[in-house]
């Protein structure tokens, strides 16, 4: 049963009030690596409000092999209104995806947003940790970048099948970030040594917040460490939309609010949670 009198985003950040359908301009649209792919859009600078955390829902083209039919929300990569860039970075992994790959420098493109509530940053957090596995790691670019502007110190742990396989490594330590990478190949990504590796920067430098994306397993970890040691967190979570506006309900998953299981809709009162609220699937 969804709760419709509660109030969702208390204490947090409402989503944003204006978001705008668009035309943008296809900059480039190229391999990033074996997996992801990365769309760069020339967009007009009042969609360019953005949250770190928040995303947009795209209009996939209609091509010869693909008829997508919903729009497929994804979460920015990376926004700059000075030079009018939004990016996206995807894996292709269905018809949607699939019809995005196909797009080319100069082709038009539609998207819907800023969506969402975003990631915050309090004043009193000076010292964060950011956590991801995968794609995670692109929905967090734009938190580093935040951080970066607001002159917090960031440590980036990035998860990955292989070296080969990591994402937005680069890009982390071009914000300033201390980046840690941890990979299935060379068995570093385990829950334990992430645990290890956690304990250790809170016991050598200190940690005020948490930050994370998606995946259940580092959810888990990161709330038994942020109970622990009374450090706070966010995380992002990747749900099955239809509207994205708040209308459809499709996105509904449970919370623990005050002690009760309450519902709320990802993309409206998320899709950034606080990190002891989401519950494990």
């Amino acid at each position: 049963m969804i709760h419709q009198d509660m109030d969702p985003a208390s204490a947090r950040p409402e989503a944003g009030l204006k978001a705008f359908e668009a035309l943008c301009t296809v900059k480039s649209n190229t391999s990033a690596n074996d997996d992801y792919r990365l769309l760069v859009l020339e967009a007009p600078k009042h969609i360019l409000n953005c949250q770190p955390g928040q995303f947009f829902h795209l209009l996939c083209p209609v091509t010869d092999q693909q008829q997508p039919y919903l729009r497929r929300p994804m979460s920015i990569y990376r926004f700059d209104a000075d030079k009018g860039e939004l990016a996206f970075l995807y894996k292709v992994a269905g018809e949607g995806t699939a019809a995005m790959a196909t797009l080319k420098p100069g082709e038009l493109f539609n998207v819907l947003g800023p969506l969402g509530v975003g990631y915050t940053i309090k004043p009193e957090w000076q010292n964060l940790l950011l956590v991801a596995r995968g794609v995670g790691l692109a929905t967090l670019a734009p938190l580093a970048q935040e951080a970066a502007r607001l002159g917090r110190k960031l440590t980036a742990i990035c998860s990955a099948r292989s070296e080969a396989a990591l994402l937005s490594t680069e890009h982390f330590r071009s914000l300033g970030a201390q980046v840690i990478s941890v990979t299935d190949e060379d068995g570093s990504s385990t829950v334990e040594n992430l645990q290890t590796l956690i304990e250790g920067l809170i016991a050598s430098q200190g940690v005020d917040a948490f930050y994370t994306c998606g995946s259940n397993r580092l959810l888990k970890l990161l709330q038994e460490l942020g109970a622990k040691h009374n450090i706070p967190g966010e995380i992002a979570l990747e749900q099955q939309m239809a509207c994205g506006l708040g209308m459809c309900q499709c996105c509904v998953r449970p919370f623990s609010q005050n002690g009760e299981v309450v519902h709320l809709r990802v993309c409206k009162e998320g899709p950034v949670f606080d990190l002891q609220e989401a519950m494990g699937w």
